[in-house]
């Protein structure tokens, strides 16, 4: 291994931790990873192997049957796991959001019931926000949820679903107006229900529809799918923390952290990008020498890497400072944008390294040169990072 993306001051069970899932990475997800991808097929054997590490209960609090490990600790292992491949990690961190969701804003009851099978991955989450109308402006979802007794029933449609068909349970935010407070902010208008289904396609259960895959040019393997509630009937102790009105500031906290892992992805691609260019750069000979002896490809190589680093360390201060308990939307909009963009530009340059065979299926490059599009959208687009990121130093350099 050589001297990028290392991180000081770990524990000796988190290097332990992060030591197991680069051996997994190495000998089960790198050599399958590309036909799997180019069959499109979802990587079910490497799950199950990733359900008996505990990797899908890494931060679940050992009471519930998890490992209770940090924030940091996963992210790393999310970057490692995104190396080998990335739908890989989408599978396990759309997962992670929704334990997130309940180990915070979850009731007893619900913490009980779902994160024992969480940990195990015997239940693997989804969640829900974007509508086909609406993708970051997330106030103006129109799916409703209306009270029916002690039940309400959802009707809607959603989009863009990582774990959609194969998850079995979705964490779903939806409109609860409240007639009796008509002026209230839509933000308080929101309310996360927590649905439970069978894995698959088509009519799940009455009233909700997983209509099938999206076609995507990359992030394959991973099913991303569309969700129609028509007539959906949830009982109301399946609302996330049992009270209407807080799903937009309970999806927004696990959207936080998401926006951590999202920068540990593009890290993790970024890496693997760097790696195969310089790999390559010392094998390939054009003009009588090595093409690593060009100092163009130095030049390129050199940008390379200051760009997997600097996007590695701030992906860890933003996790460092969350464990912390504090406060880290600035950090993580940071990370999260810096990583992406950087993820784009190290695989571009990776890409030019190899060439025209940069361009053939068979070689790697050309699977993260369609995968590194998507970080670039994924926890929010690059310009509400920026709106994120340009709000808070303005609060924090507010003029007395």
């Amino acid at each position: 291994m050589g001297q990028l993306a290392h991180t000081e001051g770990l524990t000796e069970l988190q290097g332990e931790i992060l030591a197991a899932v680069h051996e997994f990475v190495e000998k089960e997800i790198i050599p399958n990873a590309q036909e799997l991808e180019h069959a499109d097929e979802y990587p079910t054997e490497i799950v199950e192997q990733l359900k008996a590490m505990g990797v899908f209960g890494l931060m679940i609090p050992e009471e519930y049957g998890g490992l209770g490990e940090s924030l940091l600790t996963y992210a790393l292992a999310i970057e490692e796991i995104a190396r080998g491949w990335m739908s890989v990690s989408g599978i396990v961190n759309t997962h992670f959001i929704v334990a997130y969701m309940l180990m915070h804003h979850g009731t007893d009851e619900q913490k009980e019931y779902f994160l024992p099978k969480m940990a195990a991955g015997d239940v693997r989450g989804a969640f829900s926000m974007s509508e086909p109308h609406c993708g970051s402006d997330v106030a103006a979802i129109r799916s409703k949820a209306v009270r029916d007794g002690d039940d309400y029933i959802l009707t809607g449609q959603k989009m863009w679903l990582t774990n959609g068909g194969s998850s079995n349970l979705v964490a779903v935010l939806v409109r609860t107006d409240d007639e009796s407070a008509p002026e209230s902010s839509v933000y308080k208008k929101m309310t996360t229900f927590l649905v439970e289904k069978p894995s698959g396609f088509g009519e799940v259960r009455p009233g909700l529809t997983i209509p099938g895959k999206i076609e995507k040019m990359g992030y394959k393997g991973v099913d991303t799918t569309e969700l129609v509630m028509d007539g959906l009937r949830i009982p109301s102790n399946r609302i996330l923390g049992g009270t209407t009105g807080r799903g937009f500031y309970q999806m927004m906290d696990g959207v936080e952290v998401g926006r951590v892992n999202v920068a540990a992805r593009a890290c993790g691609v970024a890496l693997r990008a760097f790696e195969l260019g310089i790999d390559y750069a010392q094998q390939r000979e054009t003009f009588g020498k090595k093409i690593a002896e060009h100092q163009a490809v130095q030049f390129r190589l050199a940008d390379m890497a200051v760009k997997v680093e600097a996007a590695h360390q701030m992906m860890v201060r933003a996790a460092r400072k969350k464990d912390a308990g504090e406060r880290n939307d600035l950090e993580s909009g940071m990370a999260k944008y810096l990583a992406s963009e950087y993820c784009k530009e190290v695989v571009e340059d990776s890409f030019r390294i190899h060439g025209g065979y940069g361009y053939a299926k068979e070689y790697e490059i050309e699977r993260l040169y369609r995968e590194a599009p998507m970080l670039m959208i994924g926890e929010g687009t690059a310009d509400i990072q920026r709106m994120i990121i340009g709000r808070r130093l303005l609060e924090d350099y507010k003029r007395a």
